[in-house]
């Protein structure tokens, strides 16, 4: 059985999760999670949300972090960033592992999905209502003004808030689309 999402790292074979295969203004960046550095209790609720069907069928695993609650309650994506579980890393240092036998490079596959998809590997980044992506980068750019980050690297209640209300609203309008 195919597992999206997970993958390693090339330089020392450690295991994540990519919650983020391309960033906005950035393509050639995604934005992982180390398994390893987890608790135990967060690395087990991340590994049953990525195997879950809302993780499976997640474009983007980072659209199941963001409903997704950790032992403590809080928000798994909303965590991660506030701790600096959440790191940016170029995608030709990231294999992807789809079986345990096989792998892909990220930079390939992001090539292999824009192809398909017939849209530039720029294009697969999350736009617009899912702006949220500015709110989990280490260097938001002056596009990403929807919710950006504080100068320490921890979100302010004032624009955790805007990130909250940007996923409400795309997840109104993809629930009245479904």
């Amino acid at each position: 059985m195919a597992i999206k999402h997970i993958g390693k790292l090339k330089s020392n074979k450690r295991k994540v999760a990519v919650a983020y295969r391309t960033l906005p203004n950035d393509p050639e960046h995604a934005l992982i999670v180390s398994t390893e550095n987890l608790t135990d209790s967060d690395h087990d609720i991340l590994m049953q949300l990525v195997e879950s069907p809302a993780g499976q069928d997640a474009g983007e695993l980072a659209e199941a972090m963001a409903r997704t609650r950790l032992s403590d309650g809080s928000v798994m994506l909303a965590r991660f960033h506030s701790t600096g579980k959440l790191q940016r890393v170029p995608t030709t240092d990231v294999d992807m592992m789809p079986t345990n036998t096989d792998t892909i490079n990220l930079a390939e596959l992001n090539k292999v999905i824009a192809e398909q998809k017939g849209v530039s590997i720029a294009d697969l980044a999350l736009k617009d209502d899912t702006q949220s992506v500015a709110t989990v980068t280490e260097t938001p750019t002056a596009a990403d003004t929807s919710a950006p980050a504080s100068t320490d690297g921890v979100m302010s209640d004032e624009d955790l808030a805007k990130s909250y209300r940007s996923q409400a609203d795309r997840l109104s309008k993809e629930a009245a689309q479904l």
